[in-house]
């Protein structure tokens, strides 16, 4: 049977203290360690455990992937009204300001997962045992993992090194330039590749193939694409990843951790959760959010019509591309086809994002069932490596023939067939990579970064302002607390 790696309630009791509270404040400002290393890291097992927490906030990070499809042009916020979730709202008209709950969550629990591997990494030197190189890894793969969530939200932020922020470090810290955050991203997924084993001992757990993966992301994102072909170049050659031949199967439970999976944040519904700490839930709480209103029928159950797909991106795919029906719910239709009846909500389209829709679930479930969805997320596939790669080989002027052969590997599967090859070059290349990734990861989070990385954002997002929207406003009780410390990001 294979192990997964969840945060169990009683392990979540036992850091709660460590850490942060329910809350998760970037900075606890009247917490107490109860535990420090005076009587903890002494084991191999005090530092399993604290890696296990450390692990636990990719939970949260469901907010990262529902705001990233919402701020983007391929869906609408939809929800029950125009106020029902106002940050939400905002964020998807781009009038979002330094004053967003959902924003300071995303802010709040990010910066909690920095806190958690800075913890290890703050006393890594404390005590040896086998297997030490491993735990470190996976601490700075996950340190890394949650600076690039922040640098592509917020841009430069405060870095501590190897240090947790203590109270009053948020007047002393300044905010690092992005250079310089993602220097440290780097160095982490260097360290990461060279230490991680390529098999997890763990479903779940970071792996070579994860780091190295990421790293070419890092890379890609800073337009370093001799770098960035490189590293995603060894993902590619180490033959341990595959396109599996049925796209819509990666999005099943069968589907998850397969031969695609490079790395995915493990969800479960056996531990329930409720609106008063959305980030305690064990299950994906954006699958309920994007699940349609008052549905009544087969395989799905109901949610809250958030995230809807609009008519544009239904209409952005190639006819006999076989990830239309996978990727997006056209509820008309099926409820005909199934008799099953469904609400309509503020924004509707009659398209949900088929691909994180709740399913049925068995009777081990508990909690409220909207916010406990096992569905894992699928952080980083080996579509997404092979496409990066074309991009880096093109863009870089590197080798426009390989580049083709990447993306056709992901077309080659979409329409089931070799008569839909791409063989331009040059910037038509590049284009034709820039679609292929919308219609591949629609639904994902992807987008909104893609559109700001390439440049393409203006004029696509409806109501994207140059020189502002291209990061997200720190938020307002962050500066506050620094005292001047910080400055806010431009525009806002």
């Amino acid at each position: 049977m294979k192990k997964y790696i969840f945060i169990t309630v009683t392990s979540l009791a036992l850091f709660s203290a460590i850490f942060v509270s329910c809350s998760d404040n970037f900075i606890e400002r009247d917490i107490e360690y109860s535990i420090d290393s005076e009587n903890f890291f002494n084991s191999k097992s005090d530092y399993d455990k604290a890696l296990i927490a450390a692990y636990d906030m990719l939970q949260s990070s469901y907010i990262n992937v529902l705001m990233g499809e919402i701020a983007s042009d391929n869906t609408l916020c939809g929800g029950e009204s125009p106020t029902d979730v106002i940050g939400f709202q905002q964020i998807d008209d781009m009038t979002h300001t330094p004053v967003n709950d959902n924003l300071k969550n995303l802010w709040d629990w990010m910066f909690a997962g920095v806190q958690r591997a800075n913890y290890i990494l703050e006393f890594k030197d404390r005590t040896d045992f086998e297997g030490k190189a491993q735990i470190i890894g996976e601490a700075r793969f996950l340190r890394a993992y949650y600076h690039f969530e922040l640098v592509k939200w917020f841009g430069g932020i405060p870095m501590n090194g190897d240090k947790r922020f203590m109270p009053g470090d948020e007047t002393k810290v300044p905010r690092s330039s992005v250079q310089e955050v993602y220097a440290s991203i780097e160095a982490d997924l260097i360290y990461a590749s060279q230490n991680l084993s390529p098999t997890a001992s763990e479903t779940g757990r970071a792996t070579k193939g994860a780091a190295l993966a990421l790293l070419g992301k890092a890379y890609l994102y800073q337009n370093k694409f001799p770098e960035a072909a490189a590293a995603l170049e060894q993902v590619i050659t180490s033959s341990k990843y595959s396109l599996v031949s049925d796209y819509a199967s990666i999005f099943e439970m069968a589907g998850e951790n397969g031969a695609e999976s490079i790395f995915e944040v493990q969800y479960t519904d056996v531990e329930g959760a409720g609106f008063g700490c959305l980030q305690c839930s064990e299950g994906n709480v954006a699958v309920g959010f994007s699940g349609v209103r008052n549905y009544t029928g087969p395989k799905y159950t109901s949610g809250f019509s958030f995230n809807v797909p609009t008519k544009e991106t239904y209409n952005s795919f190639e006819v006999g591309d076989t990830r239309l029906n996978a990727s997006l719910l056209d509820i008309a239709a099926w409820a005909t086809a199934n008799s099953a009846t469904y609400g309509k909500g503020n924004e509707d389209t009659g398209y949900f994002n088929q691909k994180y829709l709740p399913r049925l679930r068995s009777s081990n479930a508990v909690g409220d069932l909207n916010l406990t969805n096992p569905n894992n997320y699928r952080s980083i596939r080996y579509a997404d490596v092979l496409l990066m790669a074309a991009e880096a080989l093109n863009r870089g002027g590197i080798n426009d023939t390989k580049a083709q052969g990447y993306l056709n590997q992901v077309r080659d599967r979409a329409f089931g067939d070799t008569d839909h090859r791409i063989s331009s070059t040059g910037p038509a290349l590049t284009d034709a990579i820039w679609k292929e990734r919308r219609s591949e990861f629609v639904g994902e989070g992807f987008r909104f970064f893609d559109l700001v990385r390439t440049g393409k954002a203006v004029g696509t997002i409806p109501g994207f302002v140059a020189g502002k929207h291209e990061l997200f406003p720190i938020p307002l009780q962050e500066i506050q607390f620094s005292n001047g410390n910080w400055s806010q990001n431009p525009g806002y």
